[in-house]
């Protein structure tokens, strides 16, 4: 049976005693899930319906178990629940099974191949699911809407079809391309990336197609295109919207014949490679315009699949944020994201999408020394200037801790099983800056000024920022005589 595609599942991890350990964040991180440590019921219900799984640490009896159970049965979501017993707990494990929980586990188990069983279990995935997670493990596909795109995604793969996908940028198109050839038949064969805007126009030609020794001046040896080195796999032409005109219709010559010449060249090489391209242009429009050939359109738009904008599938952000922290930490540590926080991700409109959103994560990192994410850590791309930086990041003002995930864990779940509520935080209003200089040096003053704050000497902040103390005094200086005023540090 033909592996099929998994999306990341993401796991609320609930453990009242102790916090989701480095071990355990590690091991879920490689073996194909996102998670994300919840220490409230009030967070366990926000992020219930963007999750896959509950994991639940039950200690003397079931009541635990329980009383999530009816919770997410009061609020309408139904989620498989992982319970972690420990391993002398013999009677405690058998009763949570037969109380309902859909996998009861060891305490202490860390082990890779547990959590890949689970993933095949819980969601029925074949048995090679170790394999295709291994290879699609940092993809994200929790919104509804994502799913869906998954769904069609997992179809077209299997056939031997072209795929437009089309997005605005940023929107993760690449990413849909890898996954349509890391599940397909073609999974074994290379993956190969153009990017036909990134390229001058005179140098598109011999990437695509190669050329032989000789051909003009300066070809000392043959060369292999894309196509060739593509050869059992996947080219992924990026966008293919702008592609000069007369190139255009050598590629759609190539595309019909599955065959080429290389420049200088007279054998005829036979192609077998799939073709996926994506645009953030309207091509239609571009065709009325006549700046994309209609016959090329057709050839490979064999099947359109469209990304949304980040902002309208809001399921996804939250778990594209903790996917971030932990995938840029070297040390591969646990975060936790603030519930606070994470309203004004949810809020936030996304104009630059996936991409401003990885943006955002790290900077949270740079300014976070305990990870645990704030709204003090959150600088969107949209704050370019004092007025509109959010209250937290004053020089006057440190980050604030996130005060309650310091509370023992335990006093969340007495009874009656209510957890205290926070009121989302307000998102500043966007500003707009003309000049894109002041607005870079806006961003540095505002990140150069949050860390100053946060650390106790110039020496720390340079330290965190990842510079040298005289490239930080330089910065100081040069900010000051743009008038921008700077917090003193000793």
């Amino acid at each position: 049976m033909k592996p099929q595609p998994v999306s990341a599942p993401l796991a609320l991890w609930l453990d009242p005693e102790t916090s989701l350990s480095e071990c355990h964040a590690q091991v879920l991180n490689e073996t194909g899930w996102a998670v994300l440590a919840v220490e409230t019921l009030d967070g366990l219900i926000q992020q219930a319906p963007h999750a896959s799984a509950i994991v639940v640490r039950l200690a003397q009896d079931v009541t635990r178990l329980k009383a999530v159970q009816q919770l997410l049965q009061d609020s309408g979501v139904s989620l498989p629940l992982i319970c972690r017993v420990d391993r002398q707990e013999l009677e405690l494990a058998v009763a949570a099974t037969q109380t309902g929980a859909a996998a009861v586990i060891a305490l202490q188990d860390d082990r890779a191949e547990t959590w890949l069983q689970l993933q095949s279990k819980l969601f029925q995935n074949p048995a090679a699911v170790a394999s295709v997670s291994r290879r699609i493990r940092h993809v994200v596909f929790v919104d509804p809407s994502s799913q869906h795109l998954l769904a069609l995604a997992q179809k077209v793969a299997q056939a031997e079809v072209t795929a437009l996908l089309v997005g605005p940028t940023g929107a993760g198109k690449e990413v849909l391309a890898r996954v349509l050839h890391e599940t397909s038949p073609r999974a074994r064969g290379p993956f190969v990336a153009l990017n036909c805007a990134a390229m001058p126009e005179n140098l598109i030609e011999d990437m695509l197609f190669g050329h032989e020794k000789g051909a003009f001046t300066g070809a000392h040896r043959e060369h292999k295109g894309l196509f060739e080195q593509a050869q059992g796999g996947t080219l992924f032409l990026d966008e293919i919207g702008e592609m000069p005109m007369h190139l255009q219709s050598k590629l759609l010559r190539v595309l019909q014949e599955k065959q080429l010449t290389r420049l200088g060249g007279q054998t005829v090489i036979p192609l077998n490679v799939r073709i996926v391209a994506a645009t953030n242009k309207d091509l239609r429009l571009a065709i009325e315009q006549r700046e994309f050939r209609e016959d090329l359109y057709y050839r490979i738009a064999t099947f359109r699949m469209r990304l949304l904008p980040l902002k309208e599938r809001p399921g996804d952000i939250i778990p594209l944020a903790v996917q971030s922290l932990v995938q840029n930490d070297p040390c591969g540590k646990a975060w936790q994201i603030h519930p606070e926080a994470q309203a004004q991700l949810l809020q936030y409109p996304w104009p630059g999408n996936v991409r401003e959103l990885e943006n955002v994560m790290r900077r949270a990192m740079v300014l976070c020394p305990d990870h645990v994410v704030t709204p003090a850590h959150l600088m969107f791309d949209d704050w370019l200037t004092t007025e509109c930086m959010p209250p937290a990041l004053s020089a006057t003002a440190p980050a604030a801790p996130a005060a309650h995930f310091s509370q023992p864990a335990e006093e969340h779940f007495a009874a009656p099983w209510t957890a205290p509520r926070h009121a989302p935080a307000p998102v500043p209003p966007i500003c707009t800056s003309q000049d894109l200089n002041s607005a870079s040096r806006m961003n540095e003053h505002q990140v150069i000024m949050a860390t100053l704050a946060a650390t106790r000497s110039k020496l720390e902040a340079a330290k965190r920022l990842g510079i040298s103390p005289r490239t930080l005094r330089y910065k100081l200086a040069q900010l000051r005589e743009h008038g921008l005023g700077m917090a003193t540090a000793s």
